[in-house]
């Protein structure tokens, strides 16, 4: 049986033919698709409010000024409405160079051909005049495979936060202040260089797509998300806001923010682990700016089915510096954006000092007690009459060598033991209509696992994991 409408289309072909047809696919949904939506739907029915109001130039889920207050007003602007949404992308993926590879239909699943990984239904907005929510619930069509090499769907939790918040004005102040009970560390936050927020595209499961630009290296929180936070944050004269928080693992009644992970998959925290953000921006004309800095301290268990030994723990201590900024004048919209992350990552005793041999039993060093990573990203994007745009990128990791990394084994391997990425993505997109974006983007690499030549002992070069990606991404 076919797996998405996609797979049901006669004589459906491979490789560019099916991208090719991706293109065709979106063009025909344009004549379809409600042309009078506006905004994100279920915002939109509660503010009576356009796309560009919320998002710069209309490119969901990039926020404007506007659109931060409503985020920090704990999403209770305007009337309560039917409080549900959804979205669905579709994508199609090509890796440059598939022959160095003993078994390319498993290191390249569906390379070249339309798919629809994922879609999401969304539980959010007013519920009282000071509480309001944003509930995520995806689905992966090709969340596993089977032993006959079938793919498995599975749903689960995504990004989940409840707010309360409240906000006074007067002629000298305004001061919003609110507390967000979330899964994931900087989701709370309002800038879209945030750690949460940055990589924006859903990334498809099947493995034709581990070199796209939604899975090169972005600053980030080592803890990740499906964990279980309470934070304090105010925001003064739209100038000064801070925030506060801790996290433990998902369980009791937080559970709920890790539903549908697989036990082995989840992230167990020792404690309640520490996280802080700082920012200020400032307002000019139609030009905006932010620099902030934010940062987590976090443990979390080696094994998720084993909690019993609390010396079984990674230490991990990130620090980051982010800056955006945005011209916001119709039809120009301008965004650029800074971050950077350090990682300082301890391990657990019983991985910390451990022999190492290569693939002809030679001795390596011993792997390291811990290491830093640091990841470096910075994107420009500019957008007209908020329906054509695009975006450069740049990211770069690089951080300690370890012979942990060490793997020969073909395409995803790494010999040298370096964590080194680094590269750019262009990206052009079209919004037809409001709710649907049309994108294609294209990575490619300078160095990958610490090489620009032969980094997997194998002969597979960085610039064989270029790769073209394409999305019809929608919402309703």
């Amino acid at each position: 049986m076919p797996r998405s409408i996609f797979e049901c289309i006669p004589g459906r072909a491979t490789g560019w033919i099916s991208i090719s047809a991706a293109v065709g696919f979106a063009v025909a949904v344009t004549t379809v698709w409600p042309a009078n939506t506006t905004a994100l739907p279920l915002f939109a029915r509660q503010t009576g409010q356009n796309c560009v109001a919320c998002h710069a130039g209309g490119q969901f889920p990039e926020l404007t000024p506007y659109g931060r207050l409503f985020k920090l007003t704990g999403y209770t602007i305007g009337q309560r409405t039917i409080p549900l949404s959804a979205m669905v992308v579709a994508s199609a993926s090509k890796v440059a160079n598939t022959s160095k590879s003993d078994d390319p239909s498993s290191d390249f699943q569906k390379n070249g051909s339309l798919i629809v990984p994922t879609g999401s239904v969304f539980v959010a907005g007013k519920v009282t005049d000071n509480i309001g929510a944003f509930l995520q619930i995806t689905y992966d069509n090709y969340a596993g495979q089977s032993d006959d090499g079938g793919y498995i769907g599975h749903s689960g939790a995504d990004n989940m936060e409840i707010r309360y918040a409240d906000r006074h004005v007067d002629a000298h102040n305004d001061f919003i202040w609110g507390i967000s009970a979330n899964n994931n560390p900087s989701f709370a936050d309002p800038w879209n260089s945030a750690a949460a927020w940055m990589q924006y595209v859903p990334v498809p499961s099947p493995t034709s797509s581990s070199f796209i630009d939604g899975n090169t290296p972005y600053p980030g929180i080592a803890a990740g998300g499906n964990i279980a936070g309470i934070s304090a944050y105010a925001y003064w004269n739209q100038t000064i806001y801070a925030e506060l928080g801790g996290y433990r693992t998902a369980n009791g009644l937080a559970a709920f923010m890790s539903a549908g992970v697989p036990k082995d998959e989840k992230t167990m925290l020792q404690g309640t682990n520490p996280y802080w953000r700082l920012a200020w921006s400032h307002a000019w004309g139609a030009s905006n700016i932010m620099i902030g800095t934010s940062g987590m301290v976090a443990d979390v268990y080696d094994d998720p089915l084993d909690t019993s030994d609390p010396n079984s723990v990674h230490h991990f201590r990130d620090i980051g510096f982010d800056s955006q900024y945005q011209y916001l004048l119709d039809p120009h919209t301008i965004t650029a954006q800074l971050a950077y992350t350090r990682d300082h990552h301890r391990y657990p005793a019983f991985l910390a000092n451990q022999p190492v041999e290569d693939a002809n039993g030679d001795p390596l060093p011993d792997t390291n007690a811990s290491d830093t990573t640091n990841v470096f990203r910075a994107k420009v994007s500019y957008v007209y009459m908020a329906k054509y745009g695009g975006s450069l990128a740049h990211f770069n990791q690089s951080g300690s060598t370890n012979s942990a990394l060490y793997d020969p084994t073909r395409v995803y391997g790494n010999v040298s033991g370096s964590p080194a990425i680094s590269g750019w993505t262009w990206e052009a997109f079209w919004t037809p209509i409001q709710y649907m974006r049309v994108g294609v983007q294209y990575t490619m690499y300078e160095k990958y696992n610490g090489a620009s030549h032969n980094y997997d002992g194998q002969g597979r070069n960085a610039s064989d994991n270029n790769s073209l990606f394409f999305y019809v991404w929608g919402a309703y």
